[in-house]
Protein backbone atom coordinates (compact mmCIF):
# COMPACT_ATOMS: atom_id res chain seq x y z
CA UNK A 1 0.00 0.00 0.00
CA UNK A 2 1.28 3.48 -0.90
CA UNK A 3 0.93 5.88 2.02
CA UNK A 4 0.45 9.44 0.80
CA UNK A 5 2.41 11.57 3.18
CA UNK A 6 2.16 14.56 0.85
CA UNK A 7 -0.95 14.19 -1.32
CA UNK A 8 -2.04 16.51 -4.13
CA UNK A 9 -4.00 18.78 -1.79
CA UNK A 10 -0.73 19.49 0.01
CA UNK A 11 1.00 20.26 -3.31
CA UNK A 12 -1.88 22.45 -4.46
CA UNK A 13 -1.73 24.51 -1.26
CA UNK A 14 2.02 24.93 -1.68
CA UNK A 15 1.64 26.08 -5.28
CA UNK A 16 -1.13 28.54 -4.41
CA UNK A 17 0.91 29.97 -1.54
CA UNK A 18 4.05 30.41 -3.65
CA UNK A 19 2.11 31.97 -6.52
CA UNK A 20 0.45 34.47 -4.21
CA UNK A 21 3.71 35.42 -2.52
CA UNK A 22 5.81 35.46 -5.69
CA UNK A 23 8.43 33.14 -4.21
CA UNK A 24 11.01 32.01 -6.74
CA UNK A 25 12.05 28.72 -5.15
CA UNK A 26 10.78 25.86 -7.31
CA UNK A 27 9.83 22.51 -5.83
CA UNK A 28 7.33 21.35 -3.21
CA UNK A 29 9.18 19.20 -0.68
CA UNK A 30 12.58 20.81 -1.24
CA UNK A 31 14.14 23.44 -3.54
CA UNK A 32 14.33 21.94 -7.04
CA UNK A 33 17.76 23.28 -7.96
CA UNK A 34 19.30 22.34 -4.62
CA UNK A 35 18.30 18.67 -4.80
CA UNK A 36 19.14 18.39 -8.50
CA UNK A 37 22.54 20.08 -8.29
CA UNK A 38 24.57 16.90 -7.68
CA UNK A 39 23.17 14.48 -10.27
CA UNK A 40 20.12 16.13 -11.86
CA UNK A 41 17.58 14.00 -9.97
CA UNK A 42 14.43 15.94 -9.01
CA UNK A 43 12.81 13.11 -7.01
CA UNK A 44 13.30 14.73 -3.61
CA UNK A 45 11.74 18.01 -4.74
CA UNK A 46 8.24 16.65 -5.39
CA UNK A 47 5.85 14.11 -3.84
CA UNK A 48 5.23 10.91 -5.78
CA UNK A 49 1.76 12.10 -6.76
CA UNK A 50 3.31 14.84 -8.93
CA UNK A 51 5.72 12.49 -10.71
CA UNK A 52 3.30 9.71 -11.65
CA UNK A 53 0.11 10.06 -13.68
CA UNK A 54 -1.00 6.74 -12.17
CA UNK A 55 -0.93 8.19 -8.65
CA UNK A 56 -2.20 11.61 -9.67
CA UNK A 57 -5.35 10.13 -11.23
CA UNK A 58 -5.64 7.32 -8.64
CA UNK A 59 -5.16 4.71 -11.34
CA UNK A 60 -7.75 6.07 -13.77
CA UNK A 61 -4.96 6.82 -16.29
CA UNK A 62 -1.67 4.94 -16.31
CA UNK A 63 1.68 5.43 -17.99
CA UNK A 64 1.37 3.91 -21.47
CA UNK A 65 -2.34 4.78 -21.77
CA UNK A 66 -3.82 7.01 -24.44
CA UNK A 67 -5.92 10.04 -23.59
CA UNK A 68 -8.76 10.77 -25.99
CA UNK A 69 -12.40 11.88 -25.90
CA UNK A 70 -13.37 8.96 -23.67
CA UNK A 71 -11.17 9.92 -20.71
CA UNK A 72 -9.87 13.46 -21.24
CA UNK A 73 -12.25 14.90 -18.63
CA UNK A 74 -10.18 13.16 -15.94
CA UNK A 75 -7.20 15.40 -16.75
CA UNK A 76 -8.88 18.52 -18.10
CA UNK A 77 -7.16 20.62 -15.43
CA UNK A 78 -3.77 19.47 -16.77
CA UNK A 79 -4.27 20.75 -20.34
CA UNK A 80 -4.55 24.10 -22.07
CA UNK A 81 -8.07 24.91 -23.36
CA UNK A 82 -7.31 24.22 -27.02
CA UNK A 83 -5.65 20.88 -26.26
CA UNK A 84 -8.76 19.91 -24.33
CA UNK A 85 -10.99 20.79 -27.31
CA UNK A 86 -8.68 18.89 -29.68
CA UNK A 87 -9.00 15.77 -27.53
CA UNK A 88 -12.67 16.08 -26.60
CA UNK A 89 -14.16 17.10 -29.93
CA UNK A 90 -11.68 16.70 -32.79
CA UNK A 91 -10.42 13.13 -32.61
CA UNK A 92 -6.99 13.79 -31.14
CA UNK A 93 -5.19 11.29 -28.91
CA UNK A 94 -1.99 11.54 -26.89
CA UNK A 95 0.10 8.81 -25.26
CA UNK A 96 1.34 9.13 -21.68
CA UNK A 97 5.02 8.39 -21.04
CA UNK A 98 7.00 8.50 -17.77
CA UNK A 99 7.88 11.81 -16.16
CA UNK A 100 11.49 12.85 -16.74
CA UNK A 101 13.26 12.89 -13.36
CA UNK A 102 16.76 13.76 -14.59
CA UNK A 103 16.92 17.41 -15.66
CA UNK A 104 20.23 16.85 -17.43
CA UNK A 105 18.15 15.16 -20.16
CA UNK A 106 16.22 18.41 -20.65
CA UNK A 107 19.17 20.65 -21.56
CA UNK A 108 22.09 20.78 -23.90
CA UNK A 109 25.10 20.11 -21.70
CA UNK A 110 26.83 23.43 -22.37
CA UNK A 111 23.63 25.40 -21.72
CA UNK A 112 23.10 23.61 -18.41
CA UNK A 113 26.70 24.25 -17.39
CA UNK A 114 26.29 27.95 -18.20
CA UNK A 115 23.05 28.03 -16.20
CA UNK A 116 24.78 26.60 -13.12
CA UNK A 117 27.87 28.75 -13.60
CA UNK A 118 25.88 32.00 -13.78
CA UNK A 119 23.07 31.15 -11.37
CA UNK A 120 22.10 34.14 -9.23
CA UNK A 121 23.88 36.72 -11.39
CA UNK A 122 20.97 38.01 -13.51
CA UNK A 123 19.26 41.31 -12.78
CA UNK A 124 17.38 44.11 -14.57
CA UNK A 125 19.02 47.44 -15.39
CA UNK A 126 17.28 50.82 -15.17
CA UNK A 127 15.91 50.43 -18.74
CA UNK A 128 14.27 47.10 -17.90
CA UNK A 129 16.81 45.04 -19.84
CA UNK A 130 18.54 41.94 -18.55
CA UNK A 131 22.17 42.26 -17.43
CA UNK A 132 24.64 40.38 -15.24
CA UNK A 133 25.61 41.53 -11.75
CA UNK A 134 28.71 43.16 -13.27
CA UNK A 135 26.57 45.33 -15.56
CA UNK A 136 27.57 43.33 -18.65
CA UNK A 137 25.01 41.89 -21.02
CA UNK A 138 23.82 38.42 -20.02
CA UNK A 139 26.61 35.82 -19.90
CA UNK A 140 24.71 32.69 -20.99
CA UNK A 141 22.44 29.93 -19.72
CA UNK A 142 19.01 30.31 -18.12
CA UNK A 143 19.14 33.70 -16.33
CA UNK A 144 16.49 32.92 -13.71
CA UNK A 145 16.43 29.16 -12.95
CA UNK A 146 13.96 29.92 -10.14
CA UNK A 147 11.81 32.72 -11.62
CA UNK A 148 10.13 34.90 -9.05
CA UNK A 149 7.73 36.58 -11.47
CA UNK A 150 6.34 36.33 -14.99
CA UNK A 151 8.90 38.64 -16.57
CA UNK A 152 11.77 36.51 -15.28
CA UNK A 153 10.02 33.35 -16.51
CA UNK A 154 9.67 34.69 -20.06
CA UNK A 155 13.23 36.05 -20.09
CA UNK A 156 14.44 32.46 -19.67
CA UNK A 157 13.03 31.70 -23.12
CA UNK A 158 13.45 35.02 -24.93
CA UNK A 159 17.18 35.39 -24.32
CA UNK A 160 18.04 32.08 -26.01
CA UNK A 161 15.39 30.42 -28.12
CA UNK A 162 16.93 27.15 -29.31
CA UNK A 163 19.60 26.99 -26.59
CA UNK A 164 22.33 26.38 -29.15
CA UNK A 165 24.86 29.00 -30.24
CA UNK A 166 23.87 28.27 -33.84
CA UNK A 167 21.25 25.91 -35.20
CA UNK A 168 19.69 25.20 -38.56
CA UNK A 169 16.46 23.22 -38.98
CA UNK A 170 14.89 21.58 -42.03
CA UNK A 171 11.12 21.99 -41.57
CA UNK A 172 8.26 20.43 -43.57
CA UNK A 173 5.07 22.48 -43.16
CA UNK A 174 1.47 21.43 -43.69
CA UNK A 175 -1.26 24.07 -43.42
CA UNK A 176 -4.79 22.70 -43.31
CA UNK A 177 -8.12 24.14 -44.37
CA UNK A 178 -11.00 24.27 -41.86
CA UNK A 179 -12.34 20.93 -43.12
CA UNK A 180 -8.99 19.26 -42.38
CA UNK A 181 -7.83 18.95 -45.99
CA UNK A 182 -4.36 20.10 -47.04
CA UNK A 183 -4.28 23.70 -48.23
CA UNK A 184 -0.50 24.11 -48.44
CA UNK A 185 2.36 21.63 -48.42
CA UNK A 186 5.64 23.53 -48.13
CA UNK A 187 9.12 23.27 -46.75
CA UNK A 188 11.34 25.93 -45.22
CA UNK A 189 14.71 26.20 -43.51
CA UNK A 190 15.15 28.08 -40.25
CA UNK A 191 18.59 29.28 -39.10
CA UNK A 192 19.24 30.86 -35.72
CA UNK A 193 22.42 32.45 -34.35
CA UNK A 194 22.86 33.68 -30.78
CA UNK A 195 25.06 36.77 -30.95
CA UNK A 196 24.95 37.09 -27.14
CA UNK A 197 23.56 35.15 -24.14
CA UNK A 198 25.53 32.20 -25.52
CA UNK A 199 26.59 29.12 -23.59
CA UNK A 200 30.25 30.02 -24.20
CA UNK A 201 29.77 33.53 -22.77
CA UNK A 202 31.21 35.14 -25.91
CA UNK A 203 29.87 37.86 -28.20
CA UNK A 204 29.78 36.84 -31.85
CA UNK A 205 32.05 39.11 -33.92
CA UNK A 206 31.85 41.77 -31.18
CA UNK A 207 28.31 42.75 -32.25
CA UNK A 208 27.42 43.86 -28.72
CA UNK A 209 24.28 45.72 -29.83
CA UNK A 210 22.62 42.51 -31.11
CA UNK A 211 21.02 39.53 -29.37
CA UNK A 212 20.35 37.17 -32.28
CA UNK A 213 20.07 36.76 -36.02
CA UNK A 214 17.37 34.53 -37.45
CA UNK A 215 16.53 33.68 -41.04
CA UNK A 216 13.93 31.63 -42.85
CA UNK A 217 13.76 30.64 -46.51
CA UNK A 218 11.35 28.44 -48.45
CA UNK A 219 12.57 25.61 -50.66
CA UNK A 220 9.26 24.32 -52.06
CA UNK A 221 6.78 24.52 -53.77
CA UNK A 222 7.66 26.73 -56.71
CA UNK A 223 5.22 29.53 -55.83
CA UNK A 224 7.03 30.23 -52.55
CA UNK A 225 10.47 28.80 -53.35
CA UNK A 226 13.15 31.43 -52.86
CA UNK A 227 11.12 33.67 -50.54
CA UNK A 228 13.36 34.49 -47.60
CA UNK A 229 13.41 36.67 -44.49
CA UNK A 230 16.09 37.86 -42.08
CA UNK A 231 15.28 39.15 -38.60
CA UNK A 232 17.97 41.14 -36.76
CA UNK A 233 17.26 41.31 -33.03
CA UNK A 234 18.76 44.02 -30.84
CA UNK A 235 19.89 43.25 -27.31
CA UNK A 236 17.81 46.23 -26.12
CA UNK A 237 14.37 44.66 -25.75
CA UNK A 238 12.67 48.02 -26.27
CA UNK A 239 13.66 47.98 -29.94
CA UNK A 240 11.83 46.18 -32.73
CA UNK A 241 13.97 43.82 -34.81
CA UNK A 242 14.98 44.83 -38.32
CA UNK A 243 13.18 42.61 -40.82
CA UNK A 244 14.45 42.08 -44.38
CA UNK A 245 12.80 40.01 -47.09
CA UNK A 246 13.58 38.75 -50.56
CA UNK A 247 10.99 37.69 -53.14
CA UNK A 248 12.19 36.17 -56.43
CA UNK A 249 9.57 38.06 -58.45
CA UNK A 250 11.07 41.42 -57.39
CA UNK A 251 14.69 40.24 -57.40
CA UNK A 252 15.73 42.51 -54.56
CA UNK A 253 15.96 42.62 -50.79
CA UNK A 254 13.65 45.09 -49.11
CA UNK A 255 13.09 46.11 -45.50
CA UNK A 256 9.67 45.50 -43.96
CA UNK A 257 7.94 47.22 -41.04
CA UNK A 258 8.47 44.99 -38.01
CA UNK A 259 5.64 46.07 -35.74
CA UNK A 260 3.21 44.07 -37.88
CA UNK A 261 4.06 40.77 -36.21
CA UNK A 262 0.58 39.25 -36.03
CA UNK A 263 0.18 38.19 -39.64
CA UNK A 264 0.92 34.90 -41.42
CA UNK A 265 4.52 34.54 -42.58
CA UNK A 266 3.15 33.30 -45.93
CA UNK A 267 -0.45 32.79 -47.13
CA UNK A 268 -2.45 30.06 -45.43
CA UNK A 269 -0.06 29.66 -42.50
CA UNK A 270 -1.34 30.22 -38.95
CA UNK A 271 2.21 30.84 -37.67
CA UNK A 272 3.08 34.50 -36.99
CA UNK A 273 6.50 36.01 -36.26
CA UNK A 274 5.13 36.81 -32.81
CA UNK A 275 4.56 33.09 -32.10
CA UNK A 276 8.17 31.91 -32.38
CA UNK A 277 9.25 30.04 -29.25
CA UNK A 278 6.22 31.65 -27.51
CA UNK A 279 8.47 34.72 -27.26
CA UNK A 280 8.69 36.00 -30.81
CA UNK A 281 8.76 39.68 -29.90
CA UNK A 282 11.18 41.75 -27.82
CA UNK A 283 10.17 41.44 -24.17
CA UNK A 284 9.72 45.14 -23.49
CA UNK A 285 7.23 45.53 -26.35
CA UNK A 286 4.96 43.39 -24.16
CA UNK A 287 3.93 44.19 -20.60
CA UNK A 288 1.42 43.67 -17.78
CA UNK A 289 3.28 40.48 -16.88
CA UNK A 290 1.42 38.29 -14.41
CA UNK A 291 2.21 34.93 -12.84
CA UNK A 292 -1.17 33.19 -12.95
CA UNK A 293 -0.41 29.97 -11.12
CA UNK A 294 2.04 27.13 -10.53
CA UNK A 295 0.62 23.68 -11.01
CA UNK A 296 1.18 20.22 -12.51
CA UNK A 297 0.56 19.95 -16.24
CA UNK A 298 0.58 17.46 -19.12
CA UNK A 299 3.08 18.36 -21.84
CA UNK A 300 5.15 16.89 -24.72
CA UNK A 301 8.56 17.15 -23.04
CA UNK A 302 10.17 13.84 -24.10
CA UNK A 303 10.04 10.82 -26.43
CA UNK A 304 8.71 12.69 -29.46
CA UNK A 305 11.87 12.63 -31.59
CA UNK A 306 11.52 9.97 -34.29
CA UNK A 307 15.21 9.35 -34.93
CA UNK A 308 14.49 5.85 -36.24
CA UNK A 309 12.00 7.14 -38.82
CA UNK A 310 13.01 8.24 -42.35
CA UNK A 311 13.74 11.97 -42.18
CA UNK A 312 12.39 11.89 -38.60
CA UNK A 313 8.86 11.90 -40.03
CA UNK A 314 5.82 11.70 -37.79
CA UNK A 315 2.47 9.94 -38.14
CA UNK A 316 -0.73 11.98 -38.11
CA UNK A 317 -4.36 11.44 -37.15
CA UNK A 318 -7.58 13.21 -36.19
CA UNK A 319 -9.47 16.20 -37.53
CA UNK A 320 -11.78 16.29 -40.53
CA UNK A 321 -9.56 14.24 -42.85
CA UNK A 322 -7.50 12.36 -40.24
CA UNK A 323 -4.52 14.63 -41.03
CA UNK A 324 -4.61 17.27 -38.32
CA UNK A 325 -2.52 16.12 -35.35
CA UNK A 326 0.85 14.47 -34.97
CA UNK A 327 1.11 11.34 -32.87
CA UNK A 328 2.59 12.75 -29.67
CA UNK A 329 3.80 11.65 -26.25
CA UNK A 330 2.95 13.68 -23.16
CA UNK A 331 4.19 13.36 -19.59
CA UNK A 332 3.06 14.68 -16.23
CA UNK A 333 5.09 17.81 -15.51
CA UNK A 334 5.40 18.10 -11.72
CA UNK A 335 5.47 21.89 -11.72
CA UNK A 336 4.49 24.28 -14.48
CA UNK A 337 4.70 28.07 -14.21
CA UNK A 338 1.76 29.71 -16.00
CA UNK A 339 2.14 33.36 -16.95
CA UNK A 340 0.20 36.00 -18.87
CA UNK A 341 1.33 39.09 -20.76
CA UNK A 342 -0.18 41.71 -23.09
CA UNK A 343 1.19 43.28 -26.32
CA UNK A 344 1.55 46.80 -24.92
CA UNK A 345 3.77 48.02 -27.78
CA UNK A 346 1.28 47.14 -30.54
CA UNK A 347 -1.81 49.41 -30.49
CA UNK A 348 -3.49 47.47 -33.33
CA UNK A 349 -2.52 43.98 -32.22
CA UNK A 350 -5.39 41.48 -32.60
CA UNK A 351 -4.11 39.69 -29.48
CA UNK A 352 -5.58 40.75 -26.15
CA UNK A 353 -3.47 38.52 -23.91
CA UNK A 354 -1.10 35.56 -24.21
CA UNK A 355 -0.89 32.77 -21.64
CA UNK A 356 2.27 30.62 -21.54
CA UNK A 357 2.89 27.27 -19.80
CA UNK A 358 6.56 26.84 -18.76
CA UNK A 359 8.13 23.65 -17.37
CA UNK A 360 9.92 24.43 -14.09
CA UNK A 361 12.57 21.77 -14.72
CA UNK A 362 14.17 23.44 -17.74
CA UNK A 363 12.30 26.76 -17.86
CA UNK A 364 11.13 26.08 -21.42
CA UNK A 365 7.60 26.65 -22.65
CA UNK A 366 5.52 23.76 -23.93
CA UNK A 367 2.40 25.64 -24.92
CA UNK A 368 1.00 29.13 -25.28
CA UNK A 369 -2.53 30.29 -26.03
CA UNK A 370 -3.52 33.71 -27.33
CA UNK A 371 -6.88 35.31 -26.63
CA UNK A 372 -8.38 37.93 -28.95
CA UNK A 373 -9.25 41.43 -27.85
CA UNK A 374 -12.72 40.27 -26.79
CA UNK A 375 -11.12 37.72 -24.46
CA UNK A 376 -12.07 34.70 -26.58
CA UNK A 377 -9.66 31.78 -27.00
CA UNK A 378 -8.00 32.22 -30.38
CA UNK A 379 -4.84 30.30 -31.16
CA UNK A 380 -2.45 27.78 -29.63
CA UNK A 381 1.27 27.29 -30.15
CA UNK A 382 2.08 23.83 -28.79
CA UNK A 383 5.67 22.63 -29.03
CA UNK A 384 7.10 19.21 -28.30
CA UNK A 385 10.74 19.08 -27.25
CA UNK A 386 13.27 16.74 -25.70
CA UNK A 387 16.55 14.91 -26.01
CA UNK A 388 17.21 13.71 -29.55
CA UNK A 389 17.93 10.14 -28.59
CA UNK A 390 15.90 7.01 -29.30
CA UNK A 391 17.58 3.67 -28.72
CA UNK A 392 20.78 3.59 -30.76
CA UNK A 393 19.73 6.67 -32.75
CA UNK A 394 21.29 9.87 -31.39
CA UNK A 395 21.54 13.36 -32.86
CA UNK A 396 24.59 14.98 -31.29
CA UNK A 397 25.88 18.42 -30.49
CA UNK A 398 29.27 19.41 -31.83
CA UNK A 399 30.88 18.31 -28.53
CA UNK A 400 29.49 14.78 -29.02
CA UNK A 401 26.81 14.98 -26.32
CA UNK A 402 23.15 14.16 -27.13
CA UNK A 403 21.29 17.22 -28.38
CA UNK A 404 18.16 18.72 -26.87
CA UNK A 405 15.85 20.55 -29.24
CA UNK A 406 12.26 21.16 -30.31
CA UNK A 407 10.52 18.38 -32.21
CA UNK A 408 7.17 19.63 -33.57
CA UNK A 409 4.68 22.50 -33.39
CA UNK A 410 0.89 22.60 -33.64
CA UNK A 411 -0.29 26.13 -34.44
CA UNK A 412 -4.07 25.87 -34.23
CA UNK A 413 -6.44 28.77 -34.88
CA UNK A 414 -9.43 27.37 -33.01
CA UNK A 415 -11.78 30.13 -34.24
CA UNK A 416 -11.30 29.34 -37.93
CA UNK A 417 -10.20 25.72 -37.31
CA UNK A 418 -7.11 26.24 -39.43
CA UNK A 419 -4.00 24.34 -38.41
CA UNK A 420 -0.36 24.66 -39.37
CA UNK A 421 1.82 21.78 -38.22
CA UNK A 422 5.57 21.60 -38.63
CA UNK A 423 8.22 19.17 -37.47
CA UNK A 424 11.98 19.12 -37.06
CA UNK A 425 13.25 16.98 -39.96
CA UNK A 426 16.68 15.48 -40.50
CA UNK A 427 17.32 17.04 -43.92
CA UNK A 428 15.76 18.85 -46.85
CA UNK A 429 15.65 17.59 -50.45
CA UNK A 430 17.10 21.01 -51.27
CA UNK A 431 20.37 19.94 -49.65
CA UNK A 432 20.19 21.41 -46.15
CA UNK A 433 20.41 19.33 -42.98
CA UNK A 434 19.51 20.02 -39.38
CA UNK A 435 22.63 20.56 -37.27
CA UNK A 436 24.17 22.61 -34.48
CA UNK A 437 27.35 24.73 -34.54
CA UNK A 438 28.80 23.36 -37.80
CA UNK A 439 32.36 24.28 -38.77
CA UNK A 440 31.51 26.22 -41.96
CA UNK A 441 30.83 29.98 -42.19
CA UNK A 442 27.11 29.83 -41.37
CA UNK A 443 26.92 33.58 -40.71
CA UNK A 444 27.76 34.66 -44.26
CA UNK A 445 25.96 31.68 -45.74
CA UNK A 446 22.59 32.18 -44.05
CA UNK A 447 22.37 35.32 -41.91
CA UNK A 448 23.11 38.44 -43.95
CA UNK A 449 21.02 40.45 -46.40
CA UNK A 450 23.24 39.31 -49.26
CA UNK A 451 22.64 35.72 -48.14
CA UNK A 452 18.88 36.31 -48.48
CA UNK A 453 19.25 37.23 -52.14
CA UNK A 454 21.59 34.33 -52.79
CA UNK A 455 19.28 31.83 -51.09
CA UNK A 456 16.37 33.21 -53.10
CA UNK A 457 18.07 32.53 -56.40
Amino acid sequence: MHIRKFDFDYSRRQFLDKTARGIGTLGVLAPLWSVAASNGDISKAYPDELMSIDMYTKGKIKTGDYIDASNVDIVQDLLDPIQYTNLKEQGRRIKIVPTTLDITEMYNQDHLEATLRNKGRAKWDDTGNLVADTGENWLGGVPFPEPGDAKEALANITMSWGRHNFSIYAIPEISLRPDGSIGYDREFIWAELQVQARADGKIFQDQAELLRLQSIWFTRPNDTKGSSFLSVWYYDQRKFPDLYGYFPAFKRVRQFPTNQRFEPVVPGMTFFLSDAWSSGDPMLTWGDYKMITRKPHLAPMSENWQGDSPNWDKKVHGGGKDLTFYETNFQLVPECVVIETKPTGYPRAPVGVKRVWIDARNNMYNSSVTFDRQGKVWKSFETGSGRQQKGSHVHKNRDGTPAWSWDYCHVHDIQSNRMTRIHHAQASPAGYKSEYDPDYDFYNKFLTTSAMARLGT
